[in-house]
């Protein structure tokens, strides 16, 4: 794949870290972890292709996690890193360990992963994650910044994604809708999962961590990523599926342990 240019935000200094959201999300994803982040590492949070506002992928180029994690490859080569550290979570999550199994970073941290599903939890996912979607391209912007401050609203909007919804700042949630909303790249994405396997043995340090109480992928797939990595999975106790706004200073403290090498 050619070099891309990929809408990303960039703060601190010291060792390169790339952030990789999931599916439907964008780089704010991170907000909640980035200052703690930023403070020990050089943070790199960026927008897939086809999320967020970064271009969509080339004409004629599907959406897999595959060429997503291509994409953030080439997005590296353009700003002149080499090897950095990576971190993702959900399908991010799945797009680090697939770069640290190309050997192309120098460590990955991935956050509830996907790609550990049996199939009738893959079943289940999918039917979450698009019945969201459609939630999201039904209610107009207007309407769902009327239900700003209404604490049932918000639940039902986010509680699926996360443990703690009151956590989320209102204008997050409106903005989170809104990039769910305006994704090019979400169908297709979704529909490749039906064809996703955990990617091939790391050639670089992973740490696979996940969520308590994650509602989407739910935490006995870590049993499965245990076993692929041979390695114990860390609990993100009181976190739900996106767990940054759960306990951003349990996050940023895995984060940074995990690339601390």
């Amino acid at each position: 794949m050619d070099p891309m240019e990929l809408a990303f935000e960039r703060r601190g200094a010291g060792a390169p870290l790339i952030l990789v959201h999931g599916i439907g999300h964008h780089w704010q994803a991170w907000l909640p972890v980035l200052d703690r982040l930023s403070a020990e590492r050089d943070v790199i949070a960026v927008d897939l292709p086809g999320f967020g506002v970064s271009p969509p992928l080339p004409p004629g180029t599907p959406y897999t996690a595959e060429t997503l994690a291509d994409a953030v490859e080439s997005f590296c080569a353009v700003l002149g890193i080499r090897e950095p550290h990576v971190a993702g979570n959900s399908l991010g999550g799945y797009v680090a360990l697939e770069l640290a199994s190309r050997g192309v970073v120098r460590t990955a941290c991935a956050l509830s992963p996907a790609g550990f599903w049996s199939r009738g939890e893959l079943a289940y996912a999918r039917a979450v994650l698009r019945a969201t979607r459609a939630a999201a391209v039904a209610v107009p912007p207007e309407r769902a910044a009327m239900t700003t401050g209404n604490p049932v609203a918000k639940a039902i909007s986010v509680g699926m994604m996360v443990a703690h919804p009151g956590r989320l700042p209102d204008d997050a949630v409106l903005a989170a809708g809104e990039a769910l909303r305006n994704a090019p790249g979400f169908d297709e994405t979704l529909d490749s999962f039906a064809w996703l396997m955990p990617p091939a043995p790391p050639k670089a340090p992973i740490t696979v961590a996940w969520g308590e109480h994650d509602r989407l992928l739910l935490r006995r797939q870590a049993v499965r990523a245990a076993k692929w990595s041979g390695q114990r999975v860390k609990l993100l106790r009181g976190c739900g599926h996106v767990p940054m706004s759960d306990d951003p200073e349990l996050v940023a403290r895995v984060l940074l342990e995990a690339s601390a090498i």
